[in-house]
């Protein structure tokens, strides 16, 4: 009996930390088309933006966890900063995240629920591409057209959101994590397709779940754009993720519970005016073999200065 009791709890801290985390990671990093587009040096950015996603998770049926359903609510302040790379536009962004995360679910019969809100972990991002993006003013920018982009990013997530170690969920992580991209952009007229492959190291987290060690593995996702611009500044984009990975490792006792996702969705740019822009974007999974299966709407607002505007 005292066996069977032990065993659940490992496993519901094995199957509820890893796929809830594979949702708030998969949905910061959601399809983000033009990411490797070219810009001209010395334009900023602010970004202001709304996310609401709810879904539900699986588990082991031998868990008795039915039921398992969550929603958030995410803020997000961005600033973006473009700048010259050896002859190369790049990019550096910041990202602070601030949300509301409910999630209930029946255990063993029993109603459980979990609320909480505050910050979640800021990100750092810098985008350099390598190829086919020459740095250039405002001015020389409107001569340029796309051929083939190539580029790069390393973004970092830093373990400051709210973390309570002895809830088993929390919007910060207690964690480093290192996601470096490969970003290529090829341009046929007004279409542009892009396919980015990136892969997510985590540092450990040892202070788990009342001081339990936590581990995960390396999250591996593909994320593709199919883009079309229109003369009015307005573009299009169907988007799709697919990931796999994040088996956890509680105190040195393996999960049998690797993630496995598809996702598709789309992103709609409206400009305003020369300075403000738009953009909605949603999105949905289309198959998942363990873990979170969540849908997605999203609102942002976007201000540029500098450069010359």
């Amino acid at each position: 009996m005292f066996d069977l009791l032990d065993r659940f709890r490992r496993w519901a801290i094995f199957g509820i930390a890893a796929t809830v985390l594979a949702a708030a990671r998969v949905e910061a990093q959601d399809a983000e088309p033009r990411q490797y587009s070219n810009t001209p040096i010395g334009l900023n950015f602010l970004i202001a933006g709304y996310i609401y996603a709810q879904g539900q998770t699986a588990f082991d049926p031998e868990l008795r966890i039915a039921d398992a359903q969550f929603h958030s609510n995410t803020g997000a302040l961005v600033y973006v900063r473009s700048f010259d790379f050896l002859g190369q536009s790049a990019k550096f962004d910041v990202l602070m995240p601030y949300g509301e995360f409910s999630a209930r679910s029946l255990v063993q019969g029993q109603q459980r629920e979990r609320e909480m809100t505050g910050f979640g972990d800021p990100r750092f991002r810098v985008s350099l591409n390598l190829l086919g993006a020459p740095a250039l003013s405002l001015k020389e920018f409107a001569s340029y057209k796309q051929d083939l982009i190539v580029g790069v990013s390393l973004q970092v997530s830093a373990p400051l959101g709210q973390y309570d170690d002895t809830k088993l969920l929390n919007l910060g992580n207690n964690r480093w994590s290192f996601s470096p991209e490969l970003g290529i952009s090829k341009a046929w007229g007004r279409w542009i397709f892009e396919v980015a492959p990136s892969v997510t190291f985590f540092t450990v987290n040892p202070d788990f779940f009342n001081g339990k060690r936590f581990e995960q593995a390396p999250l591996y996702l593909l994320r593709t754009s199919l883009i079309h611009n229109f003369e009015s500044g307005a573009w299009i984009s169907l988007d799709g993720t697919y990931f796999r990975g994040l088996r956890t490792t509680v105190d040195g006792n393996k999960g049998d519970n690797q993630q496995e996702n598809m996702r598709a969705g789309f992103t709609v740019a409206l400009p305003i005016d020369r300075q403000n822009s738009i953009k909605l974007n949603a999105g949905t999974g289309i198959y998942t073999r363990t873990g979170s299966q969540f849908s997605n709407v999203g609102i942002a607002w976007q201000y540029r200065w500098g450069a010359g505007y």
